[in-house]
């Protein structure tokens, strides 16, 4: 298969596995708190990746194992209990669409950062999408009081940290593996998730005789095997073969998959929230696409 095709491919698959993600983390804070999922979610992730790609580890240099590290912080774990806490306060299918701000939180810490230029259609795209993003969070406060809205900040901290994790990924560890970055990654955060699972009451007894434990802790394993173990490596290899801006667009089609799951378990979604979402989404597009001149650097 071409390279374009496999690309193409991969982004698809993890839209569909990143946009289930969102309902996931819904379903299993029925029956643990935030703290617990998140940790429960590297945990788990670490020791399926541990199983099946330990050896990936072996010749690292001390430079690599440092990229590793911060990359594994920002891309996973911090952003695993912010999500987790987001959903406890907004719809499921309201933090997939601002996590569609990964993008153009990746082209304005590319610029910032990282040294990498950007086109005037691109900053056109950021200031539409900032645009949608404070409409998305205004209107749902107004037409959803009951949600507390400044839960979205954790979302938007979330996309910053991705963005920060695609850009060094591309930039200091194209020469690594998928799978070892993965299990690097993980290898730096298990054991910091142990702890937090240990301070988290979770070995209560009420916590792990309650009814809704068992039901909780499926949707935790499904999202730890599939939608961090996999769907990492998966987009490891994403950034690798494409740019970091084209990897993240994948955040530009999970809301399709997220929507339509809030929407099934009950969520409501008005067009208030539709049109602020299509501006995010025309905005990251914009982001995208090429065809006007680029106003810092090389593109």
């Amino acid at each position: 298969m071409q390279l374009n095709n496999i690309r193409w491919l991969y982004l698809g698959v993890l839209a569909v596995i990143w946009g289930s993600s969102f309902i996931l983390i819904k379903k299993a804070l029925v029956g643990v708190s935030p703290m617990q999922l998140g940790a429960l979610r590297v945990i788990i992730s670490g020791i399926f990746l541990f199983l099946v790609g330990i050896k990936s580890l072996r010749g690292l240099s001390k430079n690599t194992i440092k990229w590793l590290i911060i990359a594994g912080f920002l891309g996973t774990f911090f952003p695993a209990f912010l999500f987790a806490y987001a959903v406890t306060e907004i719809d499921s299918a309201i933090a997939s669409i601002l996590n569609s701000l990964v993008p153009i939180c990746t082209i304005i810490m590319g610029v910032t950062l990282f040294k990498i230029g950007a086109s005037n259609k691109q900053w056109i795209g950021i200031l539409v999408g900032l645009v949608g993003t404070v409409l998305l969070i205004l209107n749902g406060a107004v037409l959803k009081p009951g949600q507390n809205y400044y839960y979205t900040i954790l979302v938007v901290i979330a996309t910053i940290m991705y963005a920060l994790n695609v850009n060094i990924i591309k930039k200091y560890l194209q020469e690594v593996s998928p799978m070892a970055i993965a299990c690097g990654n993980f290898a730096a955060i298990i054991v910091p998730a142990i702890i937090v699972l240990a301070l988290s009451d979770f070995f209560n007894e009420a916590v792990l005789t309650s009814p809704e434990f068992p039901s909780a802790m499926g949707y935790i394993v499904l999202l730890s095997i599939f939608g961090t173990a996999m769907a990492k490596v998966i987009f490891n290899k994403l950034v690798q073969i494409s740019t970091p801006v084209f990897a993240t667009s994948v955040t530009y089609l999970m809301p399709l998959v997220a929507v339509f799951w809030g929407v099934m378990d009950g969520e409501s979604f008005g067009w208030q929230e539709g049109l602020a979402a299509l501006l995010i989404l025309c905005g990251v597009w914009l982001a995208n696409s090429k065809g006007i001149p680029k106003i810092f650097g090389r593109n």
